[in-house]
């Protein structure tokens, strides 16, 4: 079977990462042989992944400033770093001699460490001529400049063989976000959403209900489910958590809060949001039940970013998404009021002509609550078995 190397780096959250586990475990599960190399900080790591994972020295941002690359203590990172990373992925190259070799968000993003990603597919192209180059995205993007979009094109003309765009082109075409040419459009590969295994057939039986730890109540039981709170894995989401403190507190105790803290956030932050926290909200470290929790939830309020929504995709639960959209981040909103057009939620944001304040958000936590959307679609979340047949195509183009 084909041997695949993917490559990626996440800098603030931990959003690309999950996408590229759930890439590498598709893959894996359908006999190919694949190694997973991450850039970004350290996360926790499954066991029994049925791939191989090299954890490069690790690189991260603070805030929104993603030109500046910093260490594990938040200092910038030096040139014998960056040698060393190139070293690892261009030794991976010629070690494996992979088949497929996949950029995780390079050349669309990633700019700052182009060099990494260039070296990777020169050592690969140079193991194996006949190697196939794919470029991995999600299904929106941040809003480039005109120069940075022709960069990225003339990379993929020069260097790839295809774009496997991780969305739904009937629900968000990657058009939406990013001016693709003629040329561009030729060269994408929609694989439908990449997610977990869906939690409905759980939801739909009653004995699943009582099954993790820490779920209160199941989604049938509404009166007394709680509102789950979220907001990824960086800490974007305190002023989103702050608000859901501040709007609790309004709403009284007649229903329970259960605001889930990205390890992102600094031990501080975190006893600060706890300790402000009425007696009815909980306030605890993100769980890997998560997708459980939603499905039994009341109502979810969360940001927008690509897993949290198709979490609430397959949970089916009442939702409010407040999109991240800090400096010049576009790539939340643009998801955020397509979920909102199709019926899946409601999109509020925190910096609007009118400031988001807590008297707005419980007003609209109690709308939500008696008026749940009807789902106007479904999104495609296939993903995983379709980059599978994708991927058979093009190397069958190969030989």
């Amino acid at each position: 079977m084909p041997r695949i190397l993917i490559a990626v780096t996440h800098l603030l959250g931990s959003g690309h990462l999950v996408r590229a586990r759930h890439l590498a475990r598709a893959l894996a599960g359908a006999g190919h042989e694949v190694t997973l190399a991450s850039g970004g900080m350290t996360l926790a790591a499954r066991q029994g992944e049925p791939f191989a994972f090299v954890q490069l020295p690790p690189v991260k941002v603070e805030g929104v400033d993603f030109r500046n690359l910093l260490d594990e203590a938040g200092q910038p990172i030096d040139s014998e770093r960056r040698a060393m990373r190139q070293a690892m992925l261009s030794g991976l190259a010629m070690s494996l001699r992979p088949d497929v070799v996949v950029t995780e968000h390079f050349p669309f993003g990633r700019r700052q460490l182009a060099s990494e990603f260039m070296g990777l597919i020169a050592a690969a192209k140079a193991a194996n001529p006949q190697v196939l180059v794919l470029s991995s995205i999600r299904d929106v993007l941040v809003a480039p400049r005109a120069d940075r979009v022709a960069e990225a094109e003339r990379r993929i003309a020069s260097d790839f063989d295809g774009v496997l765009v991780h969305g739904d082109a009937a629900f968000l075409p990657l058009e939406a976000s990013w001016p693709a040419s003629p040329e561009l459009v030729g060269r994408l590969h929609y694989t439908g959403y990449l997610a977990e295994p869906s939690l409905r057939a759980e939801r739909s039986n009653p004995a699943s209900c009582s099954a993790p730890p820490g779920l209160l109540r199941c989604a049938r039981n509404d009166e007394e489910a709680e509102i789950i709170v979220s907001g990824g894995g960086s800490a974007a989401a305190l002023p989103l958590f702050e608000l859901c403190v501040a709007a609790a507190g309004l709403l009284g105790p007649a229903r329970g809060w259960r605001i889930l803290v990205g390890r992102g956030v600094s031990e501080a932050a975190f006893d600060r949001l706890r300790d402000s926290a009425p007696a009815h909200v909980t306030v605890e470290w993100a769980r890997p039940d998560f997708p459980a929790l939603l499905a039994g939830c009341a109502l979810s309020i969360s940001q927008a970013g690509y897993n949290t929504v198709l979490d609430l995709v397959a949970a089916g639960r009442p939702a409010i998404v407040v999109p991240f959209d800090a400096g010049n981040e576009t790539e939340q909103a643009i998801r955020a009021e397509a979920m909102e057009r199709a019926g899946l939620a409601r999109c509020l944001r925190l910096d609007d002509e009118a400031p988001l304040t807590p008297g707005l958000m419980a007003q609209a936590v109690e709308s939500a609550l008696r008026n749940a959307p009807a789902p106007g679609v479904t999104i495609d979340r296939s993903g995983g078995e379709a980059v599978c047949g994708i991927l058979a195509r093009l190397l069958d183009k190969r030989r």
